[in-house]
């Protein structure tokens, strides 16, 4: 954010609502909407010099920080204003569930399963795969392959993607959606293993589709 960032904070409208001002909070990759928040000008100061989101606690009049005792911290990626500069946006990542209700997010309870929420969840298990690796449990069958080499995870997208060919053909609906689903995860393992994600995928269709 750097020194454009300091000179922006000064164009909010504080005095609009006694010196506060509403901090959205957003998914930076399934752009979901995680909570809403409220900030002052040290709590977004603060938030633009550590990276972490940080908010205005309007109950204890203080400042506190997002995650810092479950450790469900919210790392900035993106920051704007809206047209009024009344009211922050931020684009973040989530590092685990926001909600004290351990749920991805604040609205609409635990939305598991509903469309919106599943597609993100290819987003919850990118995370989860890197968790696996960067922890090198031995008994992860995500570590397991990952150690075997990009050669052998390849392979196994090769392989599944084959059996989802062959379910496709058949009647089996669950076997299609189990196969697809196989597919789907070796591919998160081989794009880690890469050093690339599923949001440089998603822009490369975007790309194309524009």
């Amino acid at each position: 954010m750097g020194n454009q960032a300091i000179a922006d904070v000064q164009l909010l409208d504080w005095d609009k609502q006694q010196g506060l001002v509403p901090a959205i909070i957003q998914d930076s990759q399934t752009l979901q909407v995680l909570m809403l928040g409220y900030m002052n000008q040290e709590a977004l100061e603060k938030t633009l010099s550590t990276g972490i989101v940080c908010f205005f606690s309007r109950s204890r009049k203080t400042l506190w920080t997002k995650g810092e005792t479950s450790g469900h911290t919210l790392e900035l990626e993106n920051i704007s204003f809206d047209c009024d500069q009344d009211t922050i946006l931020i684009k973040a990542k989530p590092n685990g569930p926001t909600c004290h209700k351990l749920t991805s997010s604040c609205f609409d309870g635990d939305t598991k399963g509903k469309p919106q929420e599943s597609v993100g969840f290819l987003s919850e298990l990118e995370g989860i795969i890197s968790s696996r690796i960067e922890e090198k449990k031995d008994a992860s069958y995500t570590v397991k392959l990952v150690n075997k080499g990009v050669k052998r995870i390849a392979q196994k997208v090769g392989e599944e993607g084959v059996e989802v060919a062959i379910a496709a053909l058949s009647s089996d609906t669950d076997e299609l959606l189990d196969e697809s689903a196989d597919l789907l995860y070796h591919l998160l393992v081989l794009l880690k293993s890469r050093n690339c994600s599923l949001a440089q995928v998603c822009a490369r269709l975007e790309a194309r589709n524009s």
